[in-house]
């Protein structure tokens, strides 16, 4: 299965996997499973690392470097990704999760989450 994880996802795999749910860490795990990571998450990190936000203190350079060596394939904006966002119903107001949504739905792939408000847009997503 294609997995996109959410960017706390992400950071939690990287450098805090005791935060992970037995469910995330388990998909994460798993031989069979594709992981992905969005050019959005590390958007995203960059950002917040430099609005002073404590629980995005990660440099996106070198989290990525860690991710493509781990096995995790890069999931690029595109324009179809971009217009998707405007589909989507109100229901969480941050950009970045509702550009992971987008990205999911138009690539089918599976979009794992620990944030319930995301985990109440329909299609490919998954709350752990």
């Amino acid at each position: 299965m294609k997995l996109l994880l959410d960017t706390h996802l992400l950071l939690w795999a990287a450098g805090a996997p005791d935060r992970l749910s037995g469910d995330a860490r388990a998909l994460i795990e798993a031989p069979e499973n594709e992981l992905f990571f969005s050019a959005a998450s590390l958007w995203e990190i960059a950002i917040k690392r430099g609005l002073g936000r404590g629980d995005f203190q990660v440099d996106a350079r070198l989290l990525r470097r860690g991710l493509l060596d781990n096995g995790y394939s890069e999931l690029p904006i595109g324009s179809e990704h971009a217009v998707a966002v405007d589909g989507l119903p109100s229901i969480h107001k941050d950009p970045f999760d509702r550009m992971l949504v987008a990205q999911a739905m138009v690539e089918g792939i599976t979009l794992l989450t620990a944030d319930s408000f995301v985990a109440q847009y329909p299609g490919p997503v998954r709350k752990v």
